[in-house]
C-alpha cells in the first residue's frame, strides 16, 4: 500500500491513531507500521480491529497495539494515551482520524443527536490533543494531524452536525498550532474528498452518484483509503518540519 513512500525519520516513532481499525484509519495504521513506527490505535470495532492486527502481524512481523475504547468518553481517551505511551514511549505523532459521517435531516435533529455527533466528530480531537500535548512539550517536538473533510465546503445536505464538526476541526487546528507551536509541536489537518471505504460503498456510493462525483474530479478515478496515506506520513515526518496550521485537501481536484 505505502511501500514506495518512505520517511526514514518515522522509524521507531510512537504513533497513536484514533479510529485506526477500519476504513482510512486501517490504511493509516498499516502505513505507519510499514515505516517502522511503533503504532497504537483506538477503536470500538473489536472484530475488524483484531483482524487487522493479525493481518499486519502476518505481513510485517510486528503488531500494532489495539486499544479498545469509546472515544465519546474523555476518560477513555486519556487512559488510552497513557496505555499507548506506556507501551511505546510518549506519543510523538497523533492522528485524529475517527469520525461518524451519519446522515441527518435538519427536521429530525434533536439536542441529544447533535451532542452525540459532536462527541464523536469533534470532541475527541480536542481531548486527544490535550492528552498528548504534555509529553510533546517535554520532548520539544511533535505532530498532530487532524482529519476534517471537504463535505462542509460542498454545500452538502443532510450533514448539519457532521459538517459543523468538520469545519470546527480547521478552527481547532489553527488555534492549537498557534498555542503549541512555541513548544515545537506542529498541528495540521487533512481534508479528504469522497474516499471509497467499505462503509461508503455499502451505504452511499450508488453507481450514479459515484459517477457524477468522479466526473467533477480533475483526476477521474475512485479515491481509496491509501490515497490519503502519503499526505499523512508527510505531515508526520520532519519533511514538513516548517508546515503547521495548514489544511491540505486531498480530493482529486473537485471542480
Amino acid at each position: 500500500m505505502s511501500g514506495n513512500i518512505t520517511f526514514g525519520d518515522l522509524k521507531d516513532v510512537s504513533v497513536l491513531i484514533t479510529g485506526g481499525g477500519t476504513g482510512i484509519g486501517a490504511a493509516l495504521t498499516e502505513a505507519f507500521l510499514s515505516q517502522g513506527a511503533k503504532v497504537a490505535f483506538i477503536d470500538i470495532a473489536d472484530g475488524a480491529s483484531e483482524m487487522l492486527v493479525a493481518d499486519l502481524e502476518s505481513r510485517f512481523g510486528r503488531r500494532p497495539l489495539f486499544i479498545r475504547g469509546d472515544l465519546t468518553n474523555v476518560d477513555v481517551i486519556v487512559s488510552s494515551v497513557e496505555q499507548a505511551a506506556s507501551a511505546h514511549g510518549p506519543i510523538e505523532v497523533l492522528v485524529n482520524n475517527a469520525a461518524w459521517d451519519d446522515r441527518h435531516r435538519i427536521e429530525d435533529l434533536t439536542p441529544d443527536y447533535w451532542d452525540r455527533n459532536q462527541s464523536i466528530n469533534l470532541r475527541p480531537q480536542v481531548f486527544a490533543a490535550k492528552a498528548v500535548a504534555p509529553g510533546m512539550k517535554r520532548a520539544g517536538r511533535g505532530a498532530i494531524i487532524n482529519f476534517t473533510s471537504t463535505s462542509f465546503m460542498l454545500n452538502m445536505g443532510s450533514l448539519a452536525s457532521y459538517a459543523s464538526a468538520k469545519a470546527g476541526i480547521i478552527g481547532l487546528t489553527k488555534s492549537l498550532a498557534g498555542e503549541l507551536g512555541p513548544d515545537g509541536i506542529r498541528v495540521n489537518a487533512i481534508a479528504p474528498g469522497w474516499v471509497l471505504t467499505p462503509r461508503q460503498r455499502e451505504l452511499w456510493a450508488d453507481p450514479e452518484s459515484l459517477a457524477r462525483h468522479i466526473e467533477r474530479q480533475c483526476l477521474r478515478r475512485e479515491m481509496l483509503p491509501e490515497d490519503v496515506v502519503g499526505t499523512c506520513l508527510f505531515l508526520a515526518s520532519d519533511a514538513s518540519r516548517m508546515i503547521t496550521a495548514q489544511t491540505i485537501i486531498v480530493d482529486g481536484g473537485v471542480l
